[in-house]
């Protein structure tokens, strides 16, 4: 089955996407709640890798927040700790007020039916061998539901997904990426879980399917209630899906705002080298910003004070000696900087 949607294109007008809308009145207390997570991986040499340093963030109920940055900066590995697919090395994850990074492995089963993990890859993430009906009820079985109830929220999930019924008896390699992808999202669905992280979901896909997908996860995030942390590196489906962004360099949080504060006033050199690499379609938009020189530093070998100063083009003396700590620079910003600034309201971005 083919459905046929305008496909993403670098700032592409609103109008052809929803726009994110809130589910969750203003004053509710978050859904998921961050603290301080931190995950280091022991390397040769008694060295150690820092993933994840010192991550703190939330995400309000029926929100979707989105984790962006270049490759490598830790944003997966953020995504998997959230929800205990990796164990964090430190910190606290609290889901609904529970706290998962301290829990033992009985109480993390009971708290899997309300996470769930959409991963970038949907082929790799589901059994070639599976017809899809066992690939959508594997979590409904592994909790304990009966075959009868299993085939109706089977019959239910693809509908919900857009997908014919008589997909519930193929398999994985006779659907297309944007129908495994989905398929994918009805597994998650299936016990109702309140957070969903998604990893890349449309990265993976042709830019002609990617707007459908996109438009499926806003359109049930709308119907259900749903919380996601959405991470990406592609600015334009940020843009679209996001309520909030938080900006990622090299395991640590340097931005985070509403998407309207974080797209139109910039406030981290960081964030605004990556909106200026954004192409346009329109010229005269965008202000001239410098173009950042060099690799992200290895997280092996992190620079002292704050880590985009071997790269940043306001970098002082104090960049090395001190490493920022996040300040309010906006009515719904914060940034991890000595000297940004919001720029001015209304600045081209």
């Amino acid at each position: 089955m083919n459905l046929h949607d305008a496909p993403f294109a670098p700032d592409v007008s609103a109008s052809a996407m929803s726009s994110p809308a809130s589910n969750s009145p203003p004053s509710a207390p978050p859904l998921l709640q961050v603290e301080g997570l931190k995950k280091h991986f022991a390397v040769e040499g008694g060295r150690v890798l820092r993933a994840v340093d010192g991550v703190s963030l939330s995400v309000a109920r029926g929100q979707t927040l989105s984790l962006v940055g270049e490759s490598g900066c830790g944003k997966s590995t953020t995504g998997k700790c959230l929800i205990r697919l990796t164990d964090p090395t430190e910190g606290r994850i609290l889901l609904e007020g529970a706290d998962l990074a301290g829990m033992n492995s009985r109480a993390l089963r009971a708290m899997r039916q309300r996470m769930q993990f959409i991963f970038q890859d949907p082929f790799s993430s589901m059994n070639p061998r599976m017809r899809v009906r066992d690939i959508i009820g594997e979590p409904l079985r592994n909790f304990g539901h009966g075959q009868s109830a299993i085939r109706e929220r089977v019959a239910q999930l693809l509908a919900r997904v857009s997908l014919r019924p008589d997909a519930a008896d193929r398999y994985p390699h006779e659907f297309s990426g944007g129908q495994r992808q989905r398929i994918v999202i009805a597994r998650a669905l299936a016990l109702d879980p309140g957070l969903i992280v998604c990893d890349e979901p449309v990265s993976a896909l042709d830019v002609s399917v990617q707007a459908q997908v996109i438009n499926l996860l806003m359109d049930l995030q709308r119907d259900l209630g749903l919380t996601y942390v959405f991470i990406s590196h592609d600015l334009s489906v940020v843009r679209h899906i996001s309520h909030r962004v938080a900006v990622m360099y090299l395991g640590k949080i340097v931005e985070t705002g509403s998407r309207d504060a974080v797209f139109n006033q910039p406030a981290h050199p960081y964030t605004r080298a990556l909106l200026a690499a954004v192409p346009s379609a329109r010229r005269g938009e965008r202000a001239p910003v410098a173009v950042l020189k060099g690799e992200i530093p290895s997280p092996l070998a992190p620079p002292s004070g704050c880590a985009f100063r071997t790269r940043c083009p306001m970098a002082q003396a104090r960049c090395a000696e001190e490493t920022p700590a996040p300040r309010q620079v906006g009515p719904d910003q914060e940034v991890a900087c000595h000297f940004a600034a919001a720029p001015p309201a209304g600045r081209p971005t």
